[in-house]
């Protein structure tokens, strides 16, 4: 349906106003006469007539265009006005009425735009709202399970359950294990919150990122050679220049190899790449562990999943690994994937823009 605009509508009201008038004379004057001639003095109505013929007119015309104004106009406005009202007490259900005035609809389209930006919005901050109780609620048990293990092997030595020299090692050395869970947990989550605000990022600051590959396997090898996993690294001898915070540029790489380490069976293998293509710094982890599973694979960067059946805290870690790894990445422009190897085991990739210059 054609829509009026409000000037189109203001210049018809005169009009429809002085044609309603004169319909109203000429019936009036064809009534009492007889004919339509005009010109005929004996033949011409009482001028009593004739006014009240205009007056009707008028009146009638005014009633029209009030009623039109009222059903196109006021009523949609004053309905704007009200939802407007029921939104600011957070009533998002509101139904506007149709105008055929091309201003009014197009304000009633703009209005129904804002609530359904304001219902998504809604709705956006109850995930959210639902996301920050899981993951306090997440985090306050992974770090209560390791609190839980230190007291009890404390309170053991501290009763004397420990009483040969042996046991009493056994049961520092969990203390120590437990300890450095805990503050791996906290290290995420410190790291994880870092990386929220991307403003704390130094972009302006120049990586070397095949050093930084360089020490993040250097930091792993003890670990995983622990396990009898096999670290072989392929970096190039010139720099890989990136721009951007090395230090976390290392956390990152550390998540990955952590990850892979974690999920290598005993003898398996680690293998690291580092270098240049296309214009970006990439930087591969492979292990030749399980692999991810299919289901999995759309979901190993949410934060907390744990892609294992058993979701065991001690060895899944909190969850946050390749979140925060994946966040790094995204935060100095580049991007981490995640992909299953054809000859079995997980391959991560992530990609740096490479820096121009470098110090």
């Amino acid at each position: 349906m054609k829509k009026l605009r409000v000037r189109s509508f203001m210049i018809l009201a005169p009009v429809l106003i002085s044609a309603s008038a004169w319909v109203t004379y000429v019936i009036v004057r064809f009534a009492a006469t007889g004919t339509l001639v005009f010109g005929s003095e004996d033949r011409a109505p009482d001028p009593d007539l004739i006014w009240f013929s205009s007056l009707f007119g008028f009146a009638l015309a005014v009633f029209l265009i009030g009623y039109a104004m009222r059903k196109w106009i006021a009523r949609p406005l004053e309905a704007m006005g009200e939802a407007a009202r029921r939104i600011a007490g957070g009533d998002l259900d509101v139904e506007l009425p149709e105008s055929r005035i091309r201003e009014i609809a197009e304000a009633r389209e703009g209005f129904e735009a804002m609530v359904a930006g304001l219902r998504q919005s809604v709705e956006r901050r109850a995930e959210l709202e639902e996301e920050r109780r899981f993951f306090i609620g997440a985090i306050a048990h992974d770090l209560r399970t390791p609190l839980f293990a230190l007291r009890g092997y404390l309170d053991g030595l501290d009763q004397g359950i420990a009483s040969s020299p042996e046991q009493m090692k056994k049961y520092v050395a969990v203390c120590k294990e437990k300890s450095n869970q805990l503050d791996r947990l906290v290290s995420d989550l410190f790291a994880y919150a870092k990386t929220e605000y991307r403003e704390t990022v130094r972009l302006e600051d120049h990586a070397d990122l095949a050093e930084v590959v360089h020490k993040s396997v250097d930091g792993i090898r003890r670990a995983a050679e622990s396990k009898n996993i096999s670290v072989r690294a392929e970096i190039p001898g010139e720099a890989c220049p990136a721009r951007g915070d090395a230090h976390l540029l290392e956390r990152a790489v550390s998540n990955l190899l952590d990850n892979a380490a974690r999920h290598t069976p005993a003898h398996g293998e680690i293998f690291v790449r580092c270098h240049a293509e296309g214009g970006r710094a990439v930087v591969t982890v492979r292990d030749t562990g399980s692999g991810f599973a299919l289901s999995d694979l759309e979901r190993v960067f949410e934060p907390l999943y744990r892609g294992e059946a058993s979701r065991n805290r001690d060895t899944g870690g909190a969850g946050l690994g390749l979140t925060i790894a994946r966040r790094i990445f995204r935060a100095h422009g580049g991007d981490l994937a995640a992909a299953n190897r054809p000859e079995g085991g997980a391959e991560l990739t992530g990609w740096l823009p490479v820096s121009e210059g470098g110090d």
